[in-house]
């Protein structure tokens, strides 16, 4: 059993896979930006990240240390003259992992591994994303405010003059409140002849009565 057994041996012996790293770490170095197989970069990334640390302190040591992943002295250089300082208020957390989906073949899951901190961002700790986050927050919130002193100045007039658009809008409404009530006089003036069939046949009945009390008499 496995037991505290840590990492993944990729289906290669030890030697093989610590070549299979360095090559893998020269690459990133040199290009800032590396695709390949999304348990590679999770094996690569703890490794990249000790040695970009070991280039924020810069002593011997550490350059030693730094020189058993890295054989090219240029790449050594470029860790401790470029990378390493764009870091240094960075507490960890140097490379992001950005999934791509299955490759096409043999369906293993592809990864990009890069250094964070690119030519459209900044690089900082905790605060600074605090201050990003912030900034936008203040960014949205002024366009919103923007938003609503236009829909207020659009809405509300100066005091002073009306605008004629105001105007005409006003006279519209008169327009078609006077066309609302017009039907309904109509349909009030379609009701008085139904009143006045009721009284009809009310006065035939009362003369049809009287007639009938004069024929009783009569008789």
């Amino acid at each position: 059993m496995r037991h505290k057994v840590r990492g993944r041996k990729l289906g290669r012996t030890s030697a093989h896979r610590i070549a299979l790293f360095r090559n893998q770490l020269a690459a990133l170095v040199a290009t800032e930006k590396i695709v390949t197989t999304l348990h590679k970069a999770k094996e690569l990334r703890p490794i990249a990240e000790r040695v970009i640390t070991h280039g924020r302190r810069d002593s011997v040591a550490s350059r030693r240390w730094v020189r058993r992943w890295l054989e090219d002295r240029d790449l050594v250089k470029k860790v401790f003259d470029d990378i390493a300082p764009r870091f240094m208020e960075r507490p960890g957390g140097y490379l992001r992992i950005v999934k791509l989906g299955p490759r096409l073949g043999d369906g293993a899951e592809m990864a990009v591994i890069e250094l964070v901190g690119g030519a459209d961002e900044e690089v900082g700790g905790k605060g600074s994303r605090g201050a990003k986050s912030g900034a936008k927050k203040r960014a949205s919130k002024s366009r919103r405010g923007g938003k609503k002193q236009a829909s207020a100045a659009t809405e509300k007039p100066t005091s002073g003059e009306a605008p004629e658009e105001a105007k005409k809008a006003a006279s519209d409404e008169k327009k078609t409140k006077v066309r609302a009530k017009k039907p309904a006089a109509k349909k009030s003036a379609a009701k008085k002849p139904a009143a006045k069939k009721t009284a009809g046949k009310k006065t035939a009945a009362k003369k049809t009565a009287r007639k009938s009390k004069k024929d009783a008499g009569s008789e």
